[in-house]
């Protein structure tokens, strides 16, 4: 089956569950116009479903290849680049001075998520232009400006990130790419950089990197690294390209999966480059295309865990085998009870993930146009606290969510020719992309509770309360009882949180070791959150969204959130057990 983006749920989310209008009400947003969102959204749908999804698993059994003449993308890739292109997708959210459409940012979240449930090894080469993009608008030079963004906002280049080396991972401060002055002014880059996204490829007509490297006299560790824009084709001062730059490709790395998506081993030798920012202050510029990168990396744990519940779903309804109910002879897997649990489990943890990223993309939008100061302080913790949490959690959703789409295709889901198959070999890179998972776990405990003094997570906390309280006000039985599973989960989050803030001021050790479980704790909680309330918004929609909402709440609460306080403990004391047994179990002395 082709995917077929849920308009309807992306919708929904948007406006009863996170705020799309009160973006609109700020008037920040010129363009802006209510009545055009559903068009949007559905244009976009068509777009995924008619012309990429359909390469999604051609585009995995063929692959980039790296020639002679640089990277080829898969058959049908470029044809399909050029129709994003020509829809102006790029451009959505990007101001309108740099040729975008000027609308909030969370609308053109939801058009990544769509991408990425279609194809994410094709979303992947439009997601690192728009962290380039980011990244300019946020640091380059007016010239700097004026010269990249118009054709990155086109689409008719595209944005690559150079951070990694074979030495250096996560570990940023050990890179070893240099950076000599030119006389004009420009930089000589030298260096090799692996597992470079979209590196090179022929679906347009020049790739603008931005290079992590060292000046001559750069201090030692992170403090060292400054940004530079490498284009793979030089630009003339009149707009138009030149030769060809010193940058190339020299291998294509064999992954798991999102076959392809060109991830390169880039080698510059001598390549000419522009500095972007201060000097010896390029890991600043770069998280800013990172934090855009993670939010977006998030997505990807939403859209294709979404596939694999409509390619799940599509499965159950087709494949026969046992007897039901009310059924003549074999009967559809669809109406297997333990089917049902894992479809639903599939879709609940899916909406949440959705809610908790578009969430974290209002709370971007808020911290810029909000109109007065305290509005916008507030937003920005929002977004602070909520970058990790939709990083790390739905992407770790992404995986045990495509996994159980193998499990419902049984034996056949094992079967590599199978799109379920594929989605879990593809969903299992973005636990790792842009700072492992426990890298977010570590940056929500050991930077984001404290900040302000605990406001973010308090403001949350204080959010979730009133959820409960609108839930219990309805009467109505079901939303009672999602509330009271909603309020013992928060009060479980509540003194995991006060033992991590305690703990990380007296032994650091024990509370990083508890950290991932205390993130996989506040996505449960703050997506339950989220669950109840669209599930009070619903009630005032016609159609099946009052009961499609209800339902997936009130599973929602009678399983992740039920078990919520029984989590509580594997923060508080299995962190110490990890450190304790260590030498037992690892021979460390």
């Amino acid at each position: 089956m082709s995917y077929d983006a849920p308009v309807d749920d992306i919708a929904f989310t948007l406006r009863k569950v996170t705020g799309l209008d009160r973006l609109g009400e700020t008037g920040a947003f010129e363009a802006y116009d209510a009545d055009l969102i559903d068009p949007i959204l559905e244009e976009a749908g068509k777009l995924m479903r008619d012309v990429i999804a359909p390469l999604n698993q051609s585009g995995d059994k063929h692959g980039a290849q790296l020639t002679a003449d640089g990277v080829k993308a898969a058959p049908g890739f470029a044809e399909a680049y050029a129709a994003f292109r020509e829809g102006g997708w790029m451009g959505l959210s990007v101001p309108e001075e740099w040729g975008g459409q000027g609308l909030p940012k969370v609308l053109g979240l939801a058009v990544m998520e769509m991408l990425h449930g279609a194809n994410m090894a094709f979303g992947l080469c439009p997601m690192l232009s728009f962290g380039a993009i980011e990244a300019l608008l946020e640091h380059g030079t007016d010239d700097q400006k004026a010269k990249y963004l118009p054709k990155l906002v086109s689409a008719d280049w595209t944005g690559t990130m150079n951070l990694t080396e074979p030495q250096a991972g996560s570990d940023v401060g050990a890179l070893k790419a240099k950076a000599v002055p030119n006389s004009d002014g420009s930089y000589a880059i030298t260096g090799q950089k692996i597992y470079i996204t979209w590196g090179d490829h022929d679906v347009a007509e020049n790739i603008i990197h931005l290079v992590l490297a060292r000046l001559p006299d750069a201090p030692a560790g992170s403090r060292g690294v400054s940004l530079f824009i490498v284009p793979k084709t030089m630009v003339n001062d009149d707009g138009s390209l030149g030769e060809n730059n010193a940058v190339k490709c020299i291998g294509l790395e064999n992954k798991v999966g999102i076959h392809a998506s060109p991830t390169c081993v880039m080698e510059y030798d001598g390549a000419t480059g522009w500095l972007i920012g201060e000097a010896n202050k390029g890991l600043a510029c770069m998280f800013t295309m990172m934090n855009s990168a993670r939010l977006n990396v998030g997505l990807e744990g939403v859209g294709v865990g979404e596939a694999a519940y409509q390619t799940a779903f599509a499965y159950a309804q087709e494949r026969k085998q046992g007897k039901a109910a009310g059924v003549d002879g074999a009967a559809p897997i669809l109406h297997h009870s333990d089917i049902r649990r894992q479809l639903i489990t599939m879709r609940a943890k899916v909406q949440a993930a959705r809610a908790i990223c578009y969430a974290c993309g209002v709370a971007t939008d808020m911290a810029e146009v909000a109109s007065t100061p305290e509005e916008r302080a507030k937003a920005k913790l929002r977004e602070e606290l909520l970058t990790p949490i939709a990083k790390a959690w739905s992407t770790d959703m992404g995986v045990d969510v495509a996994s159980l789409g193998v499990q419902v295709h049984g034996g056949m889901g094992f079967m590599n020719e199978t799109l379920a198959a594929q989605l879990y070999r593809d969903a299992r890179i973005a636990p790792i992309y842009e700072g492992t998972n426990g890298i977010q776990a570590i940056d929500l405990v050991g930077r984001k509770l404290s900040m302000a003094d605990g406001q973010a997570m308090a403001d949350m906390q204080v959010e979730i309360d009133e959820t409960v309280r609108e839930a219990r006000a309805t009467n109505d039985p079901g939303l009672v009882s999602i509330a009271e599973r909603l309020k013992a989960a928060n009060e479980a989050l509540s003194e995991a949180t006060a033992w991590m803030k305690q703990a990380m001021k007296e032994d650091r050790d024990t509370a990083l070791a508890g950290a991932t479980a205390y993130l996989a704790l506040a996505g449960d909680v703050i997506g339950g959150h989220f669950l109840t309330k669209g599930a009070v918004a619903a009630r005032s929609e016609s159609g099946q969204t009052r009961g499609r909402m209800t339902a997936l709440a009130g599973f929602f609460a009678e399983t992740s959130l039920a078990g919520a306080p029984g989590a509580v403990a594997g923060i508080t004391q299995g962190g110490a057990k990890v450190l304790e047994e260590s030498e037992a179990l690892f021979g460390i002395a």
